[in-house]
């Protein structure tokens, strides 16, 4: 049971270090590097749309399980603490959860350039010769 509160205690401090982040993003005070590293795991853990959709076998969950976490660890470390605490006391005071449009469409528009790339790539073309 205590393993289970750990867990919940663990994801509402993941949920609010987004949050944070997404506030860090947008503070004159954070530096340039900090800041692009925060808007970019906030934008993709806030995004309604997944980098690698998860009905993907196995790597679907590991932007879920490992890449947005070890995204958050380093964004975190970029901010200067006393910012980040800052940060971490407004995003427990707006508690709703910000959508990132911007996020969600740059995803999307990730997704479409693969897409229509591989239809270029993969589009039968006809180079044989017609009759006569």
């Amino acid at each position: 049971m205590a393993t289970l509160s750990a867990l919940k205690s663990w994801a509402r401090g993941i949920k609010r270090d987004v949050v944070a982040l997404w506030i860090a993003a947008r503070d004159p005070r954070v530096p340039w590097y900090a800041k692009a590293a925060a808007g970019a795991v906030a934008a993709h853990a806030l995004s309604l749309i997944d980098l690698i959709p998860d009905f993907i076998p196995i790597i679907g969950y590991l932007d879920d399980l490992v890449i947005v976490p070890i995204g958050i660890l380093l964004a975190v470390r970029l901010v200067p603490p006393e910012l980040m605490e800052e940060f971490r006391q407004e995003a427990i005071r707006r508690e709703s959860r910000p959508k990132s449009l911007f996020g969600a469409a740059f995803i999307a528009a990730i997704w479409i350039g693969t897409a229509a790339f591989l239809i270029w790539l993969f589009w039968p073309t006809s180079t044989a010769a017609t009759p006569a």
